[in-house]
């Protein structure tokens, strides 16, 4: 297994957080929600992914959307991806797309064009190579689009926040009303602020149980901003289906670890 991180260049910085690269050859990987948007092209074996109850077939590129619940994708052979994490507020802007409230975007796109120089530069082993070139599109993208300084603003206060941050606050430092904040915000990503802080607070908490699943719940729920232990259980649930203790009990006895075979798309 091998997993790299690639930091966005300064022009990408306010619609990209990074670029990645993960080979590795299990059968599955399970997705977990998180704070972000992905774009994933892959290579090798089909792809096909379990959402709401049902198998589907997967293209190269497709995006991953906000999740408020793990999915599963299967593979068949060694898979190579290639991925854009971007911040679900400019996502589809940065794309031409209109924003949908779903968890799998199947889309045709010019950014498919991409698939066949990408997969020269795979199958050659050169990584840095591939990246440098979507690097290049993507900021070719964005000197196409008009981002708002106003979900970047919001954006940044929930980020430095880690999610546990109130609308109000977020409006704040957005210099807007709360009702303007969460139209445009509704607008530019298909959830609310509400919905994406959510989503990074649960990333936040996640990662701790991943990295230490012995981690004191109470205390943890008390760092994150939570009311209590019982507010953590709750949220935990509502995008796992199963309560941080059942969570870190699980990742004791499956022996895992980051490095593993687990993938984040955070």
């Amino acid at each position: 297994m091998q997993h790299q991180e690639f930091d966005a260049p300064v022009a990408l910085q306010d619609t990209i957080r990074c670029f990645w690269y993960h080979v590795d050859d299990p059968e599955t990987f399970e997705v977990m929600p998180d704070g972000y948007a992905e774009i994933v092209f892959h290579f090798g074996g089909s792809c096909t992914i379990s959402y709401n109850g049902t198998l589907q077939p997967l293209p190269s590129p497709f995006m991953m959307g906000l999740l408020n619940q793990p999915v599963v994708i299967h593979t068949q052979n060694r898979l190579e991806i290639l991925g854009i994490r971007c911040f679900p507020w400019t996502v589809f802007d940065l794309l031409g797309l209109p924003s949908e409230k779903a968890g799998v975007h199947m889309f045709e796109h010019p950014i498919a064009h991409l698939q066949p120089i990408l997969q020269e530069f795979i199958t050659a082993g050169k990584i840095a190579d591939a990246i440098a070139y979507l690097t290049q599109y993507f900021t070719a993208a964005r000197s196409q689009v008009a981002i708002d300084s106003m979900l970047s603003k919001a954006g940044a206060a929930m980020q430095h926040a880690k999610g546990a941050i109130p609308v109000s606050q977020v409006a704040v430092a957005a210099h807007v009303t709360v009702r303007t904040l969460e139209r445009k915000f509704k607008q530019s990503s298909g959830y609310s602020v509400k919905d994406v802080a959510g989503l990074m607070r649960f990333e936040q908490a996640r990662n701790e149980l991943w990295l230490h699943p012995d981690t004191n719940l109470a205390g943890l729920a008390q760092e994150l901003g939570y009311t209590d232990q019982a507010h953590l259980s709750k949220e935990f649930k509502r995008y796992t289906g199963m309560t941080p203790g059942a969570f870190a009990r699980r990742v004791k006895k499956r022996k895992m670890a980051v490095s593993t075979d687990f993938i984040t798309f955070q």
